[in-house]
């Protein structure tokens, strides 16, 4: 590092042992953060009102994992790209394994999309009509064939079937539909697979969604068994939700599978993880991190085998340098997580000192942590800027000659 650098670690490192944090293990841990990056945000996406289409953006799934690479060689965080199908579908998925291991990468989780298709304006897996609900099923298990050819372990499940108006369905026997769908995809799934049920309170459904909050994703993995989870996406939840308490919950009953990352000002806004409340990113993590503590092997493997996915619409952001802007939040604000004095904290808490406890927490938020992310990147051989790294390598001029319009939903 600078000497500038040099100086700011060592005042860093001071203040933070006065503060009681071992930074070797706040180290260690923030090395081991894995975010996996989705193959769709990096094709043309937007709002359900307008695509604007980008130059340079992939026109296929092979291109889209080399923009992948491009975010972990500069991150070191993001060794896997989920996949949706059938946006992504190739007529040789062991090929597109291969590819992305050349590029120093993996599959990660395969979504499918039973949302898109005109069979399934009202409804998939939950849709009256027995033929569509047999079409979607049949492309849940589909997916689990792909998984077992890419050598993914994650099948992430999100449905948009709901309705519009009372009455317009029987939400009595959806809910028996779907359960019915679950449960033969599960019995499909190998030893090493789990299942992530994701969950959305409105949207396209807005008298009713079939999978409306956490509970009934909960309640929906409970009845399936061990292998499946319940996915928090952190735009997925009504105006105030106490996010990191849901967090909380899910990781005592052992059931927090992963997370879809991004932000919410209003309702599903889609935007860069971060930027519009960070500091409920930061509460995320520090309940994560508390529950590594946990004297419950339970808790602490299900804190330790959390899945964090990125998933945004990144609709007038350029693509990479936005994945990257998300990755570095993410890392800022787990980092910040890391600084906390959870000793101090508990002592505070059984004392009922409200003002301590509260205090503990926040000092760590306010912990400038860009001397210790430098230092831990310049460690391993990585940009301490990686934004900075990638708007000087000269990509985004190397792929222009992909022209424009690329690989949309």
């Amino acid at each position: 590092m600078s000497q500038w650098n040099d100086k700011a670690y060592a005042l860093f490192e001071e203040q933070q042992k006065q503060r009681g944090i071992d930074l070797g293990f706040a180290k260690k841990k923030l090395l081991d953060l894995k975010i996996e990056t989705p193959s769709w945000g990096y094709g043309d996406s937007g709002t359900r009102f307008k695509v604007f289409r980008k130059v340079g953006v992939p026109r296929d799934p092979f291109e889209k994992l080399e923009d992948a690479a491009q975010v972990h060689q500069l991150t070191g965080a993001c060794p896997t790209v989920a996949i949706h199908i059938p946006w992504d579908k190739v007529d040789d998925y062991s090929k597109l394994a291969e590819y992305a291991t050349s590029l120093g990468l993996r599959i990660g989780a395969v979504n499918p999309n039973v949302f898109q298709d005109d069979d399934y304006m009202l409804g998939s897996v939950t849709n009256a009509d027995v033929n569509i609900r047999r079409k979607a099923t049949a492309h849940l298990l589909e997916c689990v064939d792909v998984m077992k050819e890419v050598g993914s372990d994650i099948l992430s499940l999100w449905f948009a079937d709901g309705t519009n108006y009372p009455g317009q369905g029987h939400i009595r026997k959806r809910k028996q539909w779907l359960h019915e769908a679950l449960t033969e995809t599960y019995q499909a799934l190998s030893p090493n697979m789990r299942m992530l049920i994701e969950y959305k309170f409105f949207e396209p459904g807005f008298y009713h969604t079939d999978l409306a909050d956490w509970g009934m994703a909960f309640h929906a993995a409970n009845q399936l068994g061990p292998q499946a989870q319940v996915l928090v996406d952190t735009g997925h939840h009504a105006q105030g939700t106490n996010v990191e308490h849901i967090v909380a919950y899910l990781l005592d009953e052992g059931k927090l599978g992963g997370f879809h990352f991004n932000s919410r000002k209003y309702a599903d806004d889609d935007l860069i993880v971060g930027t519009v409340n960070p500091y409920e990113l930061f509460l995320i993590f520090y309940q994560i991190l508390d529950a590594d503590r946990d004297e419950r092997p339970i808790v602490r493997n299900t804190a330790g085998n959390i899945a964090f996915m990125i998933d945004q619409s990144h609709a007038i952001e350029p693509k990479i340098p936005a994945m990257l802007r998300s990755v570095m939040n993410i890392q800022t604000q787990y980092a910040k997580a890391l600084m906390i004095n959870h000793e101090a904290v508990l002592q505070a808490q059984a004392k009922n000192d409200v003002l301590a406890a509260e205090a503990a927490v926040r000092e760590a938020y306010e912990v400038d942590v860009a001397p210790f992310l430098a230092a831990v990147r310049e460690e391993q051989g990585l940009p301490i800027d990686p934004m900075k790294a990638f708007l000087e390598s000269g990509y985004t001029e190397k792929i222009a000659v992909r022209g424009v319009g690329g690989s949309s939903w």
